[in-house]
């Protein structure tokens, strides 16, 4: 690390014990004890000799799981599934920069760091890394907080980089806010600008590429945007680099500050509505890396859902997306909290556990560790959850992970929702504005009770639709973990 980032950094650190509110120091939401009954938190000793602050996390072929840290080693970890676990550590190459990627292919890792895309080899077959060669080295990278994510490969063999801007609110190297395509040839390809911080890249459940968007200029929130060909992720500092993408066109006009999202993005083609808005504390204050939920029902009744870390408040959440006449959308629900460091990344394991893991450096982070690995699994016992609101053209219909009780699930003002949107402007986060009362006007229960069709007298695009549904209990009579969730429109189904 540069001797001024490691100035900034220890100036930072020591002012982060007094950065946090102290209401914000306990829990976020007030459901720890009950998450604990569902899901238990599981420590992952590290020897006192490591430090490994986990940013990228990819399965072996030997049932191993690498490891990258933000020194720039690489471990391979077994026992990462034991009852009682005692993992092993194995070093297997040193001398990265910030490691937020890691895949697996061709007998090789393939490592985004924030300089380049590596792959890495064992060419004697000793265990021990002994080739690295540079798959990209398309942007330019001049201060250490210019990091590079790197997702898993798709099906065509292509991966994806996501790279932030410099010093967070300046493109100042070459391609600083843009994300790359970089294909099984190793032609790196410019495909999207307007990225501020991004946290994590990867693929929704339906195999469509998203990446996580940091609040911060133009982000009033923390949110999940979808990554097409041609597009603009919402912030134009990085617009001086279109000259060098000839495949991209001109830059996208200017967005107007103080407009919003939605009302933006019929007037530039190229910008998508944000897929999933995480309202700012309330759902997280710093999401990072993401990753579905692949485990045939290993770790509960959130299969095909996407699970996001969050690091200032040690947490992880749970999304859903779906596609509304062509645009993306979803919601986001409340998961599990008590992490011990902030999340840098989530990944699960061979037998479907969550492994996270993370580091304090830096910024102010709930958790009181300087860096962690732990796996979060599930007991066998079934949370009453809200499983997944999807949007119809009247309302929602709204999915339970056990039946609801009929009489209170029957009742319309059982069903409170409201909605907000958040200003589009240049400024560091912002409001939240337009709050507006939804009246539910009819609810349907489905007859096996596990979903529920609610009816409202209105739906607002491009506002955030918070659900609270405290008053519903399931057939024992028990009320949900978590009660609220949230749900952004973009489009209302035709």
């Amino acid at each position: 690390m540069h001797s001024v980032a490691k100035s900034l950094t220890a100036a930072v650190c020591a002012l982060a014990p007094f950065a946090l509110h102290a209401e914000e120091v306990g829990e976020r939401w007030g459901t720890a004890v009950r998450e604990r009954e569902y899901y238990r938190l599981v420590d992952m000793p590290i020897p006192k000799h490591l430090t490994i602050e986990a940013g990228a996390f990819c399965d072996l072929p030997d049932g191993r799981i690498a490891v990258g840290t933000r020194h720039g080693d690489v471990f391979f970890i077994s026992g990462t599934d034991a009852a009682n676990p005692e993992p092993q550590y194995h070093l297997f190459a040193t001398g990265l920069d910030e490691i937020f990627g890691l895949d697996w292919k061709d007998n090789a890792l393939f490592v985004t760091q924030s300089a380049e895309l590596t792959k890495i080899s064992d060419t004697n077959k000793d265990g021990i890394a002994d080739r690295y060669d540079v798959v990209s080295d398309a942007w330019g990278y001049g201060t250490y907080h210019e990091y590079a994510f790197g997702s898993k490969f798709d099906p065509k063999g292509n991966l994806y980089v996501a790279l932030g801007l410099s010093s967070s609110y300046h493109s100042q190297e070459l391609f600083r806010g843009w994300i790359f395509k970089v294909t099984p040839q190793g032609k790196s390809i410019p495909i999207a600008s307007g990225a501020r911080s991004p946290g994590g890249i990867g693929y929704n459940e339906q195999g469509a590429l998203f990446y996580m968007e940091s609040q911060g200029p133009w982000n009033c929130a923390c949110s999940l945007k979808f990554v097409k060909e041609g597009g603009f992720m919402g912030h134009p500092i990085s617009y001086n680099w279109y000259e060098y993408a000839p495949n991209m066109g001109k830059a996208p006009v200017m967005p107007v500050s103080g407009s919003k999202v939605l009302t933006e993005s019929k007037r530039i083609p190229q910008l998508d509505p944000y897929a999933v808005v995480f309202p700012y504390i309330r759902m997280g204050r710093s999401l990072s890396g993401f990753v579905i939920d692949r485990t045939g029902g290993k770790f509960g009744p959130f299969e095909n859902q996407i699970f996001l870390g969050d690091y200032t408040q040690s947490l992880i959440v749970r999304a859903t997306t779906e596609q509304i006449n062509g645009v993306w959308q979803g919601a986001c629900y409340p998961f599990r909290e008590e992490l011990s460091t902030g999340l840098l990344n989530v990944h699960f394991t061979p037998q479907g556990r969550l492994i996270s893991g993370g580091t304090n450096r830096g910024w102010p982070v709930r958790g009181l560790k300087p860096y962690a690995l732990e796996r979060l699994e599930w007991t066998g016992k079934t949370p009453f959850e809200i499983k997944r609101i999807n949007i119809t053209s009247t309302g929602f219909r709204i999915a339970f992970t056990k039946p609801v009780d009929p009489q209170t699930a029957a009742a319309p003002a059982n069903y409170r929702v409201s909605s907000f949107t958040y200003p589009y402007h240049q400024g560091y986060g912002g409001p939240e504005v337009e709050q507006t009362s939804v009246k539910t006007t009819k609810v349907v229960v489905a007859k096996d009770g596990l979903s529920a069709t609610i009816t409202l007298d209105k739906i607002t695009p491009g506002h955030i639709h918070e659900f609270n549904l405290d008053a519903i209990h399931d057939l024992e009579g028990g009320t949900l973990v978590h009660s609220f969730a949230f749900y952004t429109v973009n489009e209302i189904p035709k």
